[in-house]
């Protein structure tokens, strides 16, 4: 009776044509009240199975399952199959086969030379038959001419080029002159080094034919007189103990690392240095100068940012004298967007150091950008009205540098000039040498 019933729930609605709505009242509610009734003994009329809408011959011809069998023949069919024992599956089984060669490979036998070494095919070489690689061999260190001339290469180029264009196929007159002249200005050799260029070429080839060598054999022997007179050593009182130098310039020409090189050249012959970091402003040319001094086995004095530069001065000179150094370098600030205040500050430091010892700064060194150009040209002006400059050291002789105008300060200023710098090492600071400066900027072979 049950098993009518539950039949009759999944076949409830088959007996109805597709798209016929089923009636309201047999829903979900009138099946459960149905069964209660079979619970209750009630017997209810089976349905009749409703006819499958797709005939057999679609199913057939669609590949659709075959027709059911019932239930017992299939228990039948499987209860007469022999159980198969169950096969013991060996390791071998779980790896794939290999896949067959194709028939175009072929396998050789490996040869070997006379001295046993295998033979690869093209292309393919064993380790032992690689060459051993050749040793890297040092770049050849350049002298300190040609790394001179590699620092004057834009003043030289420049100038030697536009020379050259100048005097091709062309006489010496008034109009060339003039031309040549304000090419030596441009190159910042300043107005007194180009008259005396163009009245010496003038003298020797006026209304002859003239080559770019010949001016630039003429310019060299001129710059080189206007330089020799200031290509000076620079001379430390050794009966001073210690020997003051006062190193001053504009911020951001090198001025920490100049001290750096002095002290390097100096220490290293023996002599015992002190540095003091007088530029109290900048955190960094405070740490940078103590590390210079570590490096070049100097004794380094330092204070508070911002304390006064004037008072380390005095203290610097009292431990230098009471330690015996041989010299006391002293670095400064160079603030020029505050001159008033700068040059009040380096006039107190001088005072100070004149009390200690009269003759102090024994030196005051001035460092110059050589990539400045004309404003050189001011900041020697106001640095040696305050501060007494009595020496110059040109830095950074790179190749953007415009060494001209150093030629144009010798020839007003007649400072001497100590030292040059084409670099950031601690070998790249060299005394000035006339003829070799003069001969790299008009781009002659030494």
């Amino acid at each position: 009776m049950a098993l009518g019933f539950i039949k009759k729930v999944f076949t409830f609605g088959k007996d109805k044509p597709m798209g016929e709505k089923p009636a309201e009242a047999e829903d979900f509610a009138s099946l459960v009240d149905a069964a209660e009734e079979v619970e209750a003994g009630e017997t209810i009329e089976a349905l009749s199975e409703a006819t499958d809408p797709i005939a057999p011959e679609v199913i057939d011809t669609a590949g659709g399952p075959a027709a059911d069998e019932s239930e017992a023949e299939v228990i039948a069919e499987v209860a007469a199959t022999p159980a198969k024992p169950a096969e013991q599956e060996t390791p071998e089984e779980n790896f794939h086969p290999q896949p067959e060669q194709p028939a175009d490979v072929t396998h050789g036998v490996l040869e070997q030379d006379e001295n046993d070494a295998v033979t690869l095919p093209k292309g393919f070489a064993t380790a032992a038959s690689m060459p051993e690689p050749e040793p890297e061999v040092p770049a050849a260190k350049l002298s300190w001419f040609q790394r001179l001339r590699q620092g004057l290469a834009r003043t030289s180029s420049q100038l030697t080029g536009q020379i050259a264009a100048l005097f091709t196929k062309r006489k010496l007159d008034e109009e060339t002159l003039e031309e040549l002249e304000d090419l030596l200005i441009q190159a910042d050799l300043g107005v007194e080094t180009a008259l005396r260029i163009t009245d010496t070429l003038s003298s020797e080839r006026y209304g002859k034919d003239v080559t770019g060598e010949d001016v630039s054999r003429i310019m060299a022997a001129e710059i080189t007189k206007v330089l020799k007179p200031v290509a000076k050593p620079l001379a430390l009182d050794l009966s001073h103990k210690p020997h003051v130098i006062l190193v001053v310039g504009v911020n951001g020409t090198g001025k920490t690392t100049t001290i750096g090189k002095l002290a390097a050249k100096l220490s290293g012959s023996g002599l015992k240095v002190m540095m003091a970091a007088g530029d109290t402003f900048r955190a960094a040319a405070i740490e940078q100068l103590k590390i210079w001094a570590d490096r070049t086995g100097s004794t380094f004095i330092g204070t508070k940012l911002g304390a006064d530069a004037a008072s380390l001065a005095y203290e610097a000179f009292e431990k230098a004298r009471a330690e015996k150094s041989d010299v006391l370098i002293i670095d400064t600030a160079g603030r020029l967007q505050n001159k008033t205040e700068l040059m009040a500050e380096l006039e107190k430091i001088v005072r100070v150091l004149g009390k200690l010892d009269p003759d102090a700064p024994h030196t005051v060194l001035q460092t110059l950008d050589a990539t400045t150009g004309q404003n050189a040209l001011n900041q020697v002006e106001i640095f040696r009205n305050v501060a007494g400059v009595n020496g110059l050291i040109m830095t950074k002789l790179d190749g953007t540098a415009r060494g001209g105008i150093l030629v144009a300060i010798a020839a007003k200023h007649k400072l001497p000039v100590y030292f040059i710098g084409v670099g950031e090492g601690i070998d790249d600071l060299e005394p000035f040498e006339a003829e070799d400066f003069a001969a790299a900027i008009a781009g002659l072979h030494h």
